[in-house]
């Protein structure tokens, strides 16, 4: 048994002004969440969900992840960056350097985004949204690795990557330190189990996640930490 990558999932005081935004920005579909939000749609059978969940909760810290966005030439780049800050984007300094190639954004709740250069081999082939890039030890990846079914295409220097045999969006993890959450991990990933969710739920422990929640929530949602204490949330089975 496997999990199924479901969707990233991204509090939001106002979820629906946020989806708008990745919505029109990687040109895909909008719609209600059955369980809760907003989703936003993968463009093709391999790619993830967005969701937007609604939160009182304001965002206090850098999120621990964020989605690197990748370019097929500098004027395309240029044109990402153009259309985020048309759509509410801004420009953060999130420590990158001058020499370095890509363009540091947030959303319009503040949730940081990279806008890639040009010729980034590591990112070919992978999409527009080329990763999902995380604050995580070397462990955590082998940890999703295990979790997902999908093979590792990278692991040096702490650093470790995973990707779907089917290809699409790598998810990444930069090695420690790990920047702190802020209390609550605001950006998450929603797993949906191929059986039973308990059975599920007890495989993931036996890999090395915790249990945070003692129970589902209203949509049926269990609350876990990966070993770097990361949250997620299995779902029930579609």
């Amino acid at each position: 048994m496997t999990s199924q990558f479901f969707a990233v999932c991204f509090d939001a005081s106002q979820p629906v002004r946020v989806a708008q935004f990745w919505s029109a920005l990687l040109g895909r579909e909008m719609v209600d969440d059955p369980r809760d939000g907003v989703l936003v749609l993968p463009d093709d059978d391999i790619g993830f969900r967005l969701r937007f969940a609604p939160t009182s909760e304001p965002k206090v810290v850098q999120n621990r992840m964020h989605f690197d966005l990748t370019s097929a030439s500098a004027e395309a780049q240029q044109q990402t960056v153009a259309r985020a800050l048309e759509l509410g984007a801004r420009h953060i300094d999130v420590g990158q350097r001058p020499e370095e190639g890509h363009v540091v954004l947030a959303d319009p709740e503040g949730n940081e985004f990279c806008v890639v250069e040009a010729g980034n081999n590591f990112l070919a082939g992978c999409g527009f949204v080329g990763a999902v890039s995380c604050d995580g030890t070397q462990a955590v990846g082998y940890f999703w690795s295990e979790a997902l079914g999908w093979p590792l295409v990278w692991d040096q220097d702490q650093e470790t990557a995973i990707q779907s045999s089917r290809g699409g969006p790598k998810i990444t993890w930069g090695g420690p330190p790990l920047a702190p959450n802020g209390g609550r991990d605001r950006v998450r990933y929603d797993l949906t189990p191929d059986g039973d969710q308990q059975a599920e739920i007890d495989r993931l422990l036996s890999l090395g996640a915790t249990r945070i929640s003692t129970s589902q929530d209203a949509a049926g949602r269990v609350t876990m930490a990966d070993p770097d204490g990361t949250e997620f949330c299995v779902l029930t089975p579609r």
